[in-house]
């Protein structure tokens, strides 16, 4: 496991392989990232708004422009002037977006939480091509994710806090979940960020565990990877390789290389980011 950009985030999330780079969010900074693909270098900062940026998903046809889950709600993000056009708000002025993600047919999915943390006040949303804004869960705390399988039929959702990965079916063609079921837990850390590889495996960052996780489709733990780093915070597959972004967040002071993104190769391959399909 080496460093790929050692750029320092406080709270690193939301990696994405967008156009052969990884993209990815600090988000108390308000900050979207990229970092080469095919190389380790430093990270570019595409945008900088001022609210926290939880999660983006790039437009269809519109290079420059994302779905963002940011702050109190949804916007289009505009890359080259960092300007967001709000969709909607939903959350009080005690909570922020967290993590999110598009399905394979183009509907955006993103988490809310307290600022605090408290118990039971997150909830997941769902944004559809009209721009509507739905509430698809309640009663979370920290939700992190989602990651859909290949067909979208099944989504994966932790809620970090409770130490747990819910797996939901889903209608592919409305967006519909089904009723949950715990696919897995984990005692050492809490599960972070997570992507589904092309052999239909589960990578979860595990916060406070220094290592990444591989999950069977059957809910098997198949493979740990180690990180010199505590807080690893999302995952990504790109070509072979997998790329892990941290945090810096909460550790006084904090060790060499926290909010940094990390690389190794060798692991199944993964998909591009899906984009978000404006309808």
């Amino acid at each position: 496991m080496n460093v790929w950009s050692p750029t320092s985030c406080e709270l690193g999330e939301g990696a994405r392989w967008v156009d052969g780079r990884l993209v990815f969010v600090d988000i108390l900074a308000g900050r979207l990232l990229a970092a080469p693909a095919d190389r380790p270098g430093p990270a570019e900062v595409l945008a900088t708004v001022g609210t926290p940026l939880g999660a983006v998903a790039p437009l269809a046809g519109a290079p420059g422009r994302w779905l963002a889950a940011a702050g109190q709600g949804f916007a289009l993000l505009d890359e080259a002037s960092g300007a967001l056009d709000w969709i909607a708000r939903p959350l009080p002025p005690t909570s922020r977006m967290n993590d999110g993600v598009c399905d394979p047919a183009g509907r955006f999915w993103a988490g809310s939480m307290a600022y605090d943390a408290a118990r039971g006040a997150g909830a997941l949303y769902r944004v559809g091509p009209d721009l509507s804004v739905t509430v698809v869960r309640t009663g979370l705390t920290i939700p992190n994710g989602p990651a859909f399988t290949a067909d979208g039929r099944t989504m994966y959702l932790a809620d970090s806090a409770a130490g747990r990965i819910d797996r939901h079916p889903v209608d592919p063609d409305t967006g519909d979940l089904g009723e949950p079921s715990v696919f897995a837990t984990i005692a050492d850390g809490d599960p972070d960020g997570m992507t589904v590889d092309d052999e239909g495996h589960l990578w979860v960052a595990v916060w406070g565990g220094s290592a990444v996780h591989r999950y069977a489709p059957d809910g098997r733990l198949v493979r740990v990877v180690p990180l010199p780093t505590p807080q690893p915070t999302s995952v990504c597959l790109a070509g072979g390789r997998l790329l892990v972004t941290s945090a810096a967040y909460g550790l006084d002071p904090a060790p060499p290389g926290a909010g940094a993104v990390y690389a190794v190769d060798g692991v199944a391959p993964g998909r591009p980011a899906s984009r978000f399909a404006i309808g």
